[in-house]
């Protein structure tokens, strides 16, 4: 039988080294609070957590949720929540945060629904308008996927691609190798900004 990983396509990073080349990357602060959405057994977890103020790690999986509370607490890592649960069904209640995460490709998309405040409806996607929404996402994502959420004139760009450049301006940060995975991805693996546009920065956060 195929095993929970593999059945949600998810490629782990190998180490920690790794997660603070790509944290580099992103405009995650000192001072900031980042959710982390599958957190699996706590490689990103354990980067953010040295550079940010607070980590709210989600992450579903009994099993694997018990070998992240392990390693987080041989690390003595205290700026970090742990959250057990379905990132679909959390209450996302967080304030002034941003996201960064490593999420199964076949739930790519659900992150941003999420994020979004957004509904599939038979392949339809529905606004329900914005409700709390990060100041920034950075997902590590199909390159295929990405570039369907950057608005360009040389590729198709996706009914949410659309949505998610009206409040937020996108671009790939950085790519990965497949090496850097484990189990190593076949498809080329990215690091996907999206920052909030500064009329809604202003409008949820009364700041530009």
């Amino acid at each position: 039988m195929p095993s929970r990983n593999h059945l949600l396509d998810q490629h782990f990073l190998k180490n920690v080294r790794l997660a603070l080349i790509l944290i580099g990357h992103s405009n995650l602060k000192r001072r900031d609070t980042v959710v982390e959405i599958g957190a699996g057994s706590g490689v990103i977890t354990a980067a953010l957590a040295k550079k940010c103020g607070e980590v709210l790690a989600i992450e579903k999986d009994p099993e694997t949720f018990k070998k992240l509370q392990n390693n987080l607490k041989e690390q003595n890592l205290e700026n970090v929540k742990l959250v057990r649960g379905d990132f679909r069904e959390v209450d996302f209640n967080f304030t002034n945060y941003k996201v960064f995460s490593n999420p199964p490709f076949s739930l790519s998309a659900e992150v941003f629904y999420k994020l979004l405040n957004l509904e599939n409806q038979n392949g339809q996607i529905i606004e329900k308008g914005l409700k709390n929404p990060p100041r920034a996402i950075y997902l590590i994502l199909q390159k295929q996927l990405a570039l369907k959420l950057i608005l360009s004139d040389r590729h198709y760009t996706s009914q949410l691609g659309y949505i998610l450049n009206k409040y937020y301006t996108t671009k790939i940060r950085y790519p990965l190798r497949s090496t850097d995975f484990t189990p190593p991805p076949k498809v080329p693996i990215v690091l996907f900004e999206a920052k909030i546009r500064p009329e809604y920065e202003a409008e949820f956060f009364g700041e530009k």
